[in-house]
């Protein structure tokens, strides 16, 4: 039987990747990359109601006025949000993030024009060369999966210690320790925070560390890490645009300690962080990589970048946006550590 009975059609149709409820009669999902409104099963707001509080309690958590805001994570590691009154002024509100059945591989994405080949090499190459990562992009962008597919790309040989918030990587790997966070019970104790796990997480031997939806003062303890020996580091952030995943992380390690100096904040994140892919969902609901970006070091008080790869587009065609993914022509600079022929960097 399905955690929601009354959504169980929407939930078993693999064309859906998202189900929104504003109200008990303004139910939509997200099918294409576009919402669409669906016939509502609920017949008033008790009835929704009811079955949220439901789910909640079933996951070992409380819904009602004194904590109207509840987080859960499924077995098949969908994400649930709920916010019902008062917080919710409009009615109980309901996001449900599925996760596939079948997890997508680099063919998928290359069939449906989300990368190129040329870039499948390149990230190949930066993850074998261990060069540290950061996957950024937009809420509902596929961030999460492109992340598992790179992660996947790890040598079977090496030790893998995956932290997040609310665990969502799913990818195979022999030697991969899985670490989520834990809120605070009822009383407030027994949290166990992001910072507490990469602190724990450098102490356990890890040859890579990969932290999924970095929040906030963790961050810093992990440019540390990598600045001192975790090469091959890799986490993912919500950003739209490279500029604000440099302001974002620097923001966030900030927030790690705030005695320390921004300059040398900034410092640590320009040693630590080599390459930044961005990936965006565009107005066509297609999901693409625009951007893979070099961070290149300091210049002055600045970070400074360079773009590898980019997504140019040309036009659309209908509905749909059309383009090609290329080269910019300039080479990174730890090219010596890749195994690729510099025909790569070549624009097309």
């Amino acid at each position: 039987m399905s955690f929601m009975p009354s959504l169980e059609s929407i939930l078993e149709d693999p064309s859906v990747l998202e189900i929104l409820i504003d109200n008990f009669d303004r139910v939509y999902v997200e099918r294409g990359g576009q919402l669409v409104d669906v016939a509502s099963p609920y017949v008033n707001n008790d009835d929704l109601m009811a079955e949220l509080v439901d789910l909640a309690a079933s996951m070992g958590r409380h819904l009602d006025e004194s904590h109207p805001i509840v987080d859960l994570r499924l077995e098949d590691a969908s994400r649930v949000h709920i916010v019902i009154p008062p917080i919710a002024l409009t009615g109980p509100s309901l996001v449900i993030r599925k996760f596939p059945a079948k997890s997508l591989t680099i063919a998928d994405l290359l069939g449906f024009g989300s990368l190129s080949e040329d870039i499948v090499t390149f990230i190949r190459a930066c993850v074998e060369a261990r060069v540290n990562l950061v996957m950024a992009g937009g809420t509902s962008s596929g961030k999460t999966t492109v992340m598992n597919i790179i992660c996947e790309m790890i040598p079977p040989s090496e030790r893998i210690i995956t932290v997040e918030a609310m665990a969502a990587l799913r990818f195979k790997h022999n030697r991969r320790v899985v670490l989520e966070a834990r809120p605070a019970n009822l009383e407030g104790r027994g949290e166990v925070s992001l910072t507490d796990l990469i602190v724990s997480t450098v102490k356990m031997r890890p040859d890579r560390i990969i932290l999924g939806e970095a929040q906030g003062g963790e961050v810093l303890h992990l440019l540390q890490a990598m600045n001192t020996g975790h090469d091959g580091s890799m986490l993912s952030m919500h950003a739209t645009g490279i500029p604000d995943v440099l302001a974002r992380l620097e923001t966030m390690a900030s927030m790690g300690n705030p005695t320390i100096p921004l300059l040398t904040i900034r410092e640590q994140l320009a040693k630590a962080v080599q390459v930044i892919v961005e990936q965006q969902r565009l107005p066509d609901g297609s999901r693409r990589i625009v951007r893979i970006t070099e961070v290149m070091g300091m210049a002055g008080d600045s970070i400074q970048t360079q773009d590898i790869f980019e997504f140019y587009q040309t036009g659309i065609e209908g509905e749909r946006i059309v383009g090609h993914f290329t080269a910019t022509g300039n080479v990174p600079k730890f090219i010596r550590r890749l195994k690729v022929p510099m025909s790569l960097f070549t624009p097309r």
